[in-house]
């Protein structure tokens, strides 16, 4: 699982972030397009946007449980 202290700088507050395991390898991105995005300088993703909906939680949700390096946390409030 994601380790809150290798949060990456380019989250934004809240619920679920991406720390430094990050592969880039886009699968949150199409999961969840409404939350998370790619930091092009830095070659991985962030979330950008935390859910605002039921749906968008789900996503995030289904965008941790499917993450092959286990980059992404549920509690980085």
């Amino acid at each position: 699982m994601a380790n809150i202290n290798d949060k990456l700088s380019g989250n934004v507050q809240g619920m679920f972030y991406v720390d430094q395991q990050c592969i880039d390898c886009d699968l949150c991105r199409e999961i969840a397009p409404k939350n998370f995005t790619r930091d092009n300088v830095a070659g991985y993703s962030i979330v950008y946007k935390q859910p605002e909906t039921d749906e968008e939680a789900e996503q995030c949700l289904e965008a941790l449980k499917g993450c092959p390096v286990e980059a992404i946390g549920d509690n980085g409030k």
